[in-house]
């Protein structure tokens, strides 16, 4: 729900820009910042930020940074949405789970690499406007839920892949333990008011594989359901 923030200059958009000329450089801004895989740049550039991004911000939708969302959260900047989902590796058979529905962004792309994408939000508005998105454009392989996201879905596990957009200071075991063997589960970690760290966790017969990626600075992972 919430990437790591760079300067609102960086990436910026020259006034009077074409949609082409502004998808091209939100293409190049992605490349720069290391997301290289081929799958991972189509599904990005097939789905619109723009129709994630409402009012005031609305213009800013194409720059790589974190922009507001209903209920105090954001949307994260493309970049790390990017290289999170270049982590997870989905495959065209995969269930993803993602937990943190945020504006549905995310969850677009994914349902653009896997075949089934579950998402979870605290947040019962959050999940209404996301559906309302997902419907329009279509997007018939997403399922949302406002639920406990730190407890996963354990009535559809086990999950091929799980995406965890907020930082808890360890991997939850309910999440963990909602993985299939040689399945991806890509989190932030660490303290809620210090950097944290992205990390791909694999699944393995004997235990877990743990791979630290990059730092990051996500929202923190809050258990519950909120009450809007």
């Amino acid at each position: 729900m919430n990437g790591d923030t760079i300067t609102a200059q960086d990436g910026a958009e020259p006034e009077g820009d074409s949609p082409a000329e502004r998808k091209m450089r939100f293409l190049f801004a992605l490349r720069s910042r290391g997301v290289t895989d081929a799958r991972v740049l189509t599904a990005m550039e097939k789905i619109d930020r723009g129709a994630f991004v409402r009012g005031l911000f609305a213009d800013r939708a194409y720059e790589d940074m974190p922009l507001p969302i209903s209920c105090g959260q954001t949307i994260s900047q493309p970049s790390v949405v990017g290289l999170m989902t270049q982590a997870l590796n989905a495959q065209p058979r995969d269930t993803v789970l993602e937990i943190g529905t945020g504006s549905g962004y995310q969850a677009a792309i994914l349902s653009q690499l896997a075949r089934r994408v579950y998402t979870i939000d605290r947040h019962r508005r959050l999940v209404r406007e996301a559906q309302d998105v997902f419907r329009a454009m279509g997007l018939v392989n997403i399922t949302a839920f406002a639920a406990d996201g730190s407890r996963g879905l354990p009535e559809q596990a086990p999950f091929d892949r799980i995406l965890v957009t907020a930082a808890a200071e360890d991997p939850p075991g309910p999440l963990l333990a909602q993985l299939k063997v040689g399945g991806i589960m890509v989190l932030p970690v660490g303290q809620s008011d210090a950097v944290q760290s992205l990390i791909k966790v694999t699944r393995l017969d004997s235990g877990y594989d743990y791979e630290e990626l990059r730092p990051v600075r996500f929202v923190p992972l809050v258990e519950g359901v909120a009450v809007e």
